[in-house]
C-alpha cells in the first residue's frame, strides 16, 4: 500500500509543480482573483505532498524505546496537518482574494493565457486524479467508494484524490468566472469564482480533518476483520 501511496503522490506533485508557477505567470499579467486562487491552491497542494511523503517516511521508523509502538500514527498526523493548511491557506486565501475583488473589482487584462494555462491544468490534474483513483480501485476491491474512503487506513491516497478533484472542480469555477467577466466586463465574476474555489476547499479540508481524525485516535477495524478473529478464537476454544 505505501508503494502505491507514494506513487500516487509523486504524479500529483509533479502535475502540480508544473502548473503552479504558470498559474502565477497568468495571474500576474491577466490580473485575475481567480487565477490567482488556483496558483495558491497549486503551491499549497505540493507543499501538502512534500508533507505526505515526509510522513510515509516517518511512518517507516522501527520502533525505539521512547515510541515501543512504533511510528506508524505520524502518517496520520501529518494528514491531519495538511487537512488544516488547506483550510488555513488555501481556503482561507482565496476566499480573502474573492471577497476583495468583490468589494473592490478591477478590470482584468487579456483572458487568453488563463484560458491555456487552465487547460494545460486541467491535463495534468486529469492525469494525475487518474492515476490515484487507479491505484483506489486496486485497493478498495469490492467496496464502495465512500465505504472504502471510511474504512481506509491509507490517508495519503484518499487525501490526494480530494486534492485532485477539487482542484479540477476548482479550475472549471475559475474558467466560468474568468469568461463571465470576459463575457460581461464585471470583473465581480471573477472575485466571486475565488471564493467558490475557496469554499470548495474548505469543504475538502473538514472532510480530510473527520477522516483523519478517526485514524488518529484509533478507529475499530472492519467488521468482517472481527468477526474473522472472533472465529479463529471460538475454534481454538474447541
Amino acid at each position: 500500500m505505501a508503494g502505491s501511496s507514494k506513487k500516487v503522490i509523486y504524479a500529483a506533485l509533479a502535475g502540480n509543480s508544473a502548473i503552479a508557477i504558470t498559474k502565477f505567470v497568468a495571474a500576474y499579467f491577466s490580473g485575475s482573483s481567480a487565477m490567482l486562487s488556483e496558483a495558491i491552491h497549486s503551491i499549497v497542494d505540493t507543499g501538502n505532498q512534500g508533507l505526505l511523503l515526509f510522513g510515509l517516511a516517518r511512518a517507516k521508523k522501527p520502533p525505539n524505546e521512547q515510541f515501543p509502538f512504533g511510528y506508524g500514527k505520524e502518517l496520520y498526523f501529518w494528514s491531519f496537518v495538511v487537512a488544516l493548511i488547506i483550510f488555513a491557506l488555501g481556503s482561507g486565501i482565496s476566499i480573502y482574494e474573492g471577497l476583495h475583488s468583490v468589494m473592490d473589482p478591477k478590470p482584468v487584462g487579456d483572458p487568453t493565457l488563463s484560458y491555456g494555462v487552465l487547460a494545460f491544468a486541467v491535463l495534468f490534474e486529469g492525469a494525475a486524479l487518474f492515476v490515484a483513483m487507479k491505484e483506489f480501485n486496486k485497493a478498495r476491491g469490492e467496496l464502495s467508494f465512500w465505504k472504502a474512503i471510511s474504512e481506509g487506513k491509507d490517508p495519503a491516497m484518499f487525501t490526494v484524490i480530494f486534492e485532485d478533484t477539487a482542484a479540477l472542480a476548482g479550475l472549471v469555477i475559475a474558467f466560468c468566472g474568468i469568461l463571465l467577466t470576459q463575457i460581461t466586463g464585471n470583473a465581480v465574476y471573477d472575485g466571486a469564482a475565488s471564493i467558490v474555489i475557496g469554499v470548495i476547499l474548505g469543504i475538502v479540508a473538514f472532510l480530510l480533518a473527520m477522516e483523519t481524525k478517526g485514524l488518529l485516535i484509533g478507529e475499530a477495524a472492519k467488521t468482517e476483520t472481527v468477526a474473522g478473529i472472533e472465529k479463529m478464537v471460538l475454534a481454538e476454544k474447541r
